[in-house]
């Protein structure tokens, strides 16, 4: 099945990097995700399923890109007909994805 899209992971978080003072107790240090890596690429078929060992949470925070990519739509943010920057709704530690048609 030839890919559709392309998901590239650009950066992943870690509470320090978001808040000057942590807004709540920590049980222990949090890591950034341990799901994806930095420039990890993935890619989407025409099925528009989601790939293999790819965090459910995140697919469905940005599912709805997925399709309008997917089926030839474009989003209104960007001068980039192709393009969405979404992330996971982690609140400590989001993950920042970006989205390509090919």
């Amino acid at each position: 099945m030839a890919p559709r899209l392309k998901i590239t992971i650009l950066k992943r978080t870690y509470p320090e990097m978001l808040f000057d003072e942590i807004p709540v107790t920590l049980k222990k240090t949090m890591n950034p995700c341990e799901v994806f890596t930095d420039g990890q690429e993935i890619l989407v078929d025409e099925r528009l399923r989601m790939p293999e060992g790819f965090c459910e949470t995140a697919w469905k925070n940005f599912y709805h890109n997925i399709r309008t990519l997917g089926y030839g739509g474009d989003l209104p943010f960007f001068e980039e007909t192709d393009v969405a920057i979404n992330c996971c709704t982690d609140g400590m530690r989001p993950v920042i994805f970006k989205i390509e048609r090919l």
